[in-house]
């Protein structure tokens, strides 16, 4: 596990006692134990670890570790071979700083080490290890030893802590002109925020089509490779529904796969509902495929009307968007003869071979980028807006399916293509099993040889896969680099970038969205998305009550969750989605700069409004 910031408080437990440190009996100097903790007594002691202010090594940091429950922090023995103590802070005191250290292949364990001797945190236990020990451990200071299992602790954040929005309800309403009106209703469920206003309205069912019902189309929802807002680079297969900008115009539409009908929409309006028409947008061609691959983006980065795009079994092919607003020809002209999964246009499958749709070299057009079973494949747009063909060889033998380029599995192992630098060109950034990997692109649009940059975010700190434990790369945050944002075991856990392709030591920074709090894949959808339009993203959750929300501070950090929502949830009581049935999205429908939620479930199109403009929140 990640070390905590600041902000969390944590119980600090010895993995080999099960027991939790905590203050010995008054009287004793502040002396400090593990102990068991009896069901009817008093809770665990709890802690907050804090960085060293001006710390000079970002790779070895040093925190001092301070009592949650007061001002004071753990400090060395009173006297040579005494108990480590609870002592009173002081400013610049070694003795009261500790650097906390990952044990190798022990995933959430840590060795606690004194900055001023390099000894460790550990227990005076009977030297017998089958000898029974009762009553509390005193908490001592040895020599480091990997084979002792006392000198290895467990951090265990303290529960999350929720609060809730006020709820805004449509009230059924007589008006002359036959309008819904609004009404406030408060959260019966949880502490409501002081003075706070709804910052998103309750869902409207605003198109009864699309739906999972077999009244709205009976749609069969199968999993694509697409971020929650759209976006360029995000692929879609038969069957998935989504929020795309089909004209260019800035409003988002419905949009449909079906099998025989090809690419089907609802035009969006723009006051966030959706035309009951549905009309085919693209056709399906002539052989259509299961295996084909589809997806809307502006090629040439003029800010003109988007084309389709489908990765089809002969390659790539493209449909300009016409007069009619319809896209032709149908099934596309093929315009470069791979990263198809058909075998003479390389044999690329969904399940081993992601492929992008980026700018990697800065220019504006989009090139298409795959990782094959050999490696990095890359084939860039022109001028023109031809494509060359790709090379006999990969661009960088790294990141791809097959052992001799790494390994690298679709379900396990996540991977960008993102500016890691701020150069203009992207690198290739990948989460393994050891942690994170980075090539980067030099001015030629040659790749380097990958480096290993972070011990985290891999399987073997936890991370088991994709979907139960989602990993992104944000935007620049106030011009700032990009930073590695996952949702891991114990909660949310940030790597700043530093801005030339490597990152600063991970952190917890919220015990909140993580399998330790009950958020699972198979249930919920976690997002990354900037909901208030502050430049700085916010971590957006499906859970079971409804929507949760906790706003980004631009700084790497989160604020507490909050309920902004009550549907789109997995409990019956918020509307009883489904990850496998219900896909759900974070765009603006409205066109106000805003994200608003819209999910398809049962009986057709929900949309909940962002109303923070309308009513702030913070």
């Amino acid at each position: 596990m990640s070390v905590p910031t600041e902000e969390l408080k944590l119980e600090i437990v010895n993995a080999a006692t099960g027991r939790t440190l905590g203050g010995a009996a008054p009287g004793a100097d502040g002396v400090l134990v593990v102990r068991d903790l009896p069901e009817d007594g008093p809770g665990p002691e709890r802690w907050r670890i804090v960085p060293v202010p001006g710390g000079k090594a970002q790779d070895d940091p040093a925190y001092v570790i301070r009592d949650a429950g007061g001002d004071k922090v753990l400090d060395l023995p009173a006297a040579t071979g005494g108990g480590v103590r609870r002592g009173n802070a002081v400013d610049g005191r070694k003795g009261q700083r500790w650097r906390v250290v990952p044990v190798e292949g022990g995933a959430g364990l840590h060795f606690i080490e004194s900055v001023a001797d390099g000894t460790v945190l550990d227990l005076d236990l009977p030297p017998d290890p089958d000898e029974p020990h009762e009553g509390d451990a005193l908490v001592v200071l040895r020599a480091y030893d990997e084979a002792v299992p006392s000198q290895r602790w467990r951090l265990v954040p303290a529960g999350p802590e929720r609060v809730s929005d006020l709820v805004l309800r449509w009230t059924p309403s007589s008006h002359w002109n036959g309008r819904r009106s609004w009404r406030l209703a408060p959260s019966a469920a949880l502490r409501p925020v002081p003075g706070a206003a709804p910052s998103f309205s309750d869902p409207l069912l605003v198109l009864e089509r699309f739906g999972s019902d077999e009244a709205a189309g009976g749609w069969k929802s199968e999993e694509g490779d697409r971020p929650p807002g759209g976006g360029t680079g995000w692929w879609a297969g038969v069957g998935a529904r989504f929020l795309a900008d089909t004209a260019g115009e800035g409003r988002d539409s419905v949009v449909g796969l079906k099998p025989a009908k090809g690419a089907v929409t609802a035009a969006g309006r723009s006051d966030a509902t959706f035309a009951d028409e549905e009309r085919v947008l693209h056709g399906p061609g002539t052989s259509p495929s299961r295996e084909d691959l589809w997806t809307l983006a502006d090629l040439t980065g003029g800010g003109g009307a988007p084309v389709v795009v489908v990765l089809a079994a002969d390659g790539v092919r493209v449909s300009p968007r016409g007069a009619d607003g319809t896209f032709q020809p149908s099934g596309g002209e093929l315009v470069l003869k791979a990263f198809g999964h058909g075998p003479k246009a390389g044999g690329w499958l969904a399940g081993r071979h992601p492929r992008f749709l980026v700018d990697t070299t800065g220019d504006g057009r989009l090139d298409v980028v795959g990782c094959h079973d050999d490696g990095v494949r890359i084939s860039l747009q022109d001028e023109q807006g031809k494509f060359a063909t790709p090379g006999d060889e990969p661009v960088l033998k790294a990141f791809g399916h097959g052992p001799e380029a790494g390994g690298w599995l679709v379900g396990r192992h996540p991977r960008f293509l993102v500016d890691t630098t701020g150069d203009g060109r992207l690198d290739v950034v990948g989460c393994h099993d050891d942690g994170v990997w980075v090539s980067l692109q030099d001015e030629e649009g040659r790749f380097a040889e990958p480096l290993y940059v972070l011990d985290d975010f891999g399987r073997n700190q936890g991370w088991r896969s994709v979907r139960e434990h989602p990993r992104f790369v944000t935007g620049p945050t106030a011009g700032g680099p990009r930073d590695l944002v996952g949702f891991g075991p114990e909660g949310v856990v940030v790597s700043r970038g530093r801005g030339d392709g490597t990152f600063e030591p991970s952190k917890l920074v919220l015990n909140d969205f993580g399998t330790a709090q009950g958020w699972t894949g198979a249930k919920h959808l976690r997002f990354l998305s900037d909901v208030t339009g502050d430049g700085c993203p916010d971590v957006v959750g499906f859970g079971d009550e409804g929507v949760w929300v906790s706003h980004g501070r631009g700084d790497g950090t989160f604020e507490r969750a909050q309920l902004v929502c009550r549907g789109f949830g997995h409990d019956e009581d918020a509307g009883g989605w489904r990850v496998d049935r219900h896909p759900r999205f974070l765009a603006d429908v409205t066109g106000e700069g805003r994200p608003d939620i819209v999910g398809f479930g049962g009986p057709g199109v929900y949309v909940a409004r962002n109303l923070f403009r309308r009513f702030r929140t913070r």
